[in-house]
């Protein structure tokens, strides 16, 4: 049933093949042209288009394997001059390259779903569950397969590693997760979780001095190794790729602010500015490459950003080290996915330039351990609700709009029914219940109000605004809440709220 569920959402996947694309399809047919038609010294140098490469060498090679099958759609799309070409074959090629490497991120959920269900009174209800709620997610398929990226095969290779790990074979484990890292340097927000799990429950675990050497080398050498064939065949052009990862001239916050922290401040710093009658200076929405000051709160640079990111990170990481090594491996898998979900959240919260995709990495794992504890469900569904609003600027086009809205309220739908089937309790405080009520208001005049009244010459951006510092709210809120439960419980295995709930 399992892959029954996987091919009815690939079936759906299909419907969106002639939907809108973002830019991103562009930037990825780009990618496929500089991997197949320039020698690999030049890859991460070229910049005919404005998308330049900026992934990790893994990833640069899975565009190479990828234009291998496409020249076989139309050898046009390879052509690094061919700026936004978007042949009917080559929308048909991209798209079903997204769908078909979804397979991956079926593997991953469904080996993190048998570890989480082992010894569970109904394994195959949860599998079945599971799968549907992770299969089916909304943010993916807006972001995957209408906006259009890889997010799913990322994702799968995270989950892959998750499973590794809860099946206690912390090597495969990590070398997944280096993998990952070299496909894509973002998930660099959840190392540090990974650099203390492994340390203190692989290399410490029954320690002795000469064993955990042992380990420690051990783990070093797959680390290195992966490393070594990423960037190896790049060794004289290093500080090139560097300079296209880690791009530090760009904003503090993206074109339309992710729902995080810094939309608050921005907020802030402008509802002062114009309370105090000062001109605003450069926008803070940097987009390619520009960065600006804010007009009367301090302005943020980067190391600003990840001092504030490590910092917050602390308390967590703490608490991981704590954990009983004598306890389960499923138990203790549960706790690093928390932990992973809690320093996700503290990275999109508190980094510099985020993207509001990103919140996607929080929600992901979240929603894996929905199926084994009703505190990690409710919190699944709550965040749930706020990051797909959160992504529905990404699908701008008006056709759009009852699209966006249908996917959003079918899957909160279905995940209240399906989880309230395992765990049969409600899920929100009152407080929650009416904060999440307020996304219909917001909904209704964006949609309707904000033009009916006049608003869109004079203030164009201001329903973007509105998404942004009303989910930022929601973001926060879950970020802290659930932080504090993770902190003031055994490892984060935590036993349902017995509060007024809704």
């Amino acid at each position: 049933m399992f892959w029954h569920i996987f091919l009815l959402v690939s079936g759906v996947k299909l419907l969106f093949i002639p939907a809108y694309r973002s830019t991103d399809f562009e930037v990825h047919r780009n990618w496929l042209a500089i991997t197949h038609s320039l020698p690999l010294s030049r890859w991460y140098y070229e910049k005919t288009s404005e998308w330049t490469l900026d992934y990790p060498p893994f990833f640069a090679y899975f565009e190479w394997l990828l234009s291998q099958v496409a020249k076989s759609f139309d050898p046009r799309m390879l052509d690094v001059k061919n700026l936004n070409y978007a042949s009917e074959q080559t929308i048909v090629f991209q798209r079903f390259s997204v769908i078909l490497t979804d397979v991956i991120y079926a593997l991953g959920v469904r080996r993190c779903l048998r570890a989480l269900s082992a010894g569970s009174v109904n394994p195959t209800r949860s599998l079945l569950i599971g799968g549907a709620l992770l299969l089916g997610n909304a943010g993916l398929l807006m972001v995957d397969h209408i906006h259009f990226q890889y997010n799913g095969f990322l994702f799968g290779v995270l989950l892959l590693s998750i499973g590794a790990l809860m099946e206690n074979r912390p090597l495969q484990s990590a070398l997944l997760f280096a993998v990952l890292l070299n496909l894509k340097h973002i998930f660099m927000y959840v190392a540090p979780v990974y650099v203390v799990y492994l340390l203190r429950f692989y290399c410490l675990r029954d320690f002795t001095v000469g064993r955990a050497a042992v380990k420690l080398i051990k783990l070093a050498t797959i680390v290195l190794g992966v490393c070594l064939i990423s960037f190896g065949p790049f060794y004289e052009h290093i500080p090139q790729v560097l300079s296209r990862l880690f791009p530090f001239k760009r904003g503090l916050t993206h074109a339309y602010w992710a729902p995080n922290f810094w939309a608050l401040y921005n907020t802030a710093d402008k509802a002062l500015a114009v309370a105090l009658g000062k001109v605003t200076k450069a926008s803070s929405t940097g987009g390619l490459v520009q960065t600006f000051d804010h007009t009367v709160l301090p302005s943020i640079t980067p190391g600003v950003t990840f001092a504030l990111t490590g910092l917050a990170m602390v308390p967590v990481l703490l608490k991981l080290c704590t954990l009983k090594p004598s306890t389960s491996s499923v138990s203790l898998g549960r706790s690093f996915t928390r932990a992973i979900v809690m320093c996700g959240c503290t990275s999109f919260l508190f980094g510099w330039h985020v993207h509001e995709k990103a919140i996607l990495m929080v929600l992901i794992p979240l929603t894996l351990l929905a199926i084994a504890n009703q505190h990690d469900a409710r919190w699944a569904v709550f965040l749930g609700i706020v990051a797909h609003y959160s992504l529905f600027p990404l699908l701008f086009k008006p056709e759009l709009t009852l699209v966006k809205i249908c996917l959003h309220a079918l899957y909160t739908a279905v995940s209240v029914l399906l989880l309230k089937l395992i765990h049969r309790a409600t899920f929100f405080r009152t407080v929650e219940f009416l904060y999440l009520a307020g996304f219909s208001v917001l909904c209704v005049y964006e949609n309707i109000v904000h033009d009916a009244i006049g608003l869109r010459e004079r203030l164009p951006f201001l329903p973007l605004l509105l998404t942004s510092v009303y989910c930022a709210v929601g973001v926060l809120y879950f970020w802290v809440s659930y932080q504090v439960s993770f902190l003031t419980t055994n490892g984060g295995e935590m036993t349902t709220e017995k509060k007024k709930t809704k």
